[in-house]
């Protein structure tokens, strides 16, 4: 739920309203009235204009700051074990989950050449 007068960015344009996306806007006001799709009324002070919108189109800049940051430090810990060539936390970082314990030690021993092989693969594709 956001507040009166709290800054927020605008992340999507529902209605095609020609919104500015991208652009900071403060909530000025709630709409309440049953009949209209509109929640919120926005300002933004860039071009200076008043926008009606739904919750979805707006997000608060302090969420899509940690989405960022979590999304760079992602990243990083990719090309990092890429890098290093270290597999498990590529594997981690990837999501992958680990292969059955039916299979024998050989099969789930593989060289790094075979590693940077199947990584490269599924980069290609």
């Amino acid at each position: 739920m956001f507040k009166l007068g709290q800054r927020v960015i605008i992340v999507a344009d529902s209605f095609e309203q020609s919104l500015p996306i991208g652009e900071h806007a403060y909530i000025i006001a709630r709409d309440r009235n049953p009949d209209s799709a509109f929640e919120w009324v926005i300002r933004v002070p860039k071009v200076d204009k008043h926008y009606a919108i739904v919750e979805s189109d707006i997000a608060l800049e302090e969420t899509l700051l940690a989405q960022e940051a979590d999304r760079i430090s992602r990243e990083a810990l990719l090309e990092h074990a890429l890098a290093t060539r270290n597999e498990a936390l590529f594997r981690q970082v990837m999501g992958i989950e680990e292969p059955a314990e039916e299979e024998d030690e050989a099969s789930r021993k593989e060289s790094p050449e075979e590693f940077i092989r199947k990584v490269n693969m599924k980069a290609w594709i």
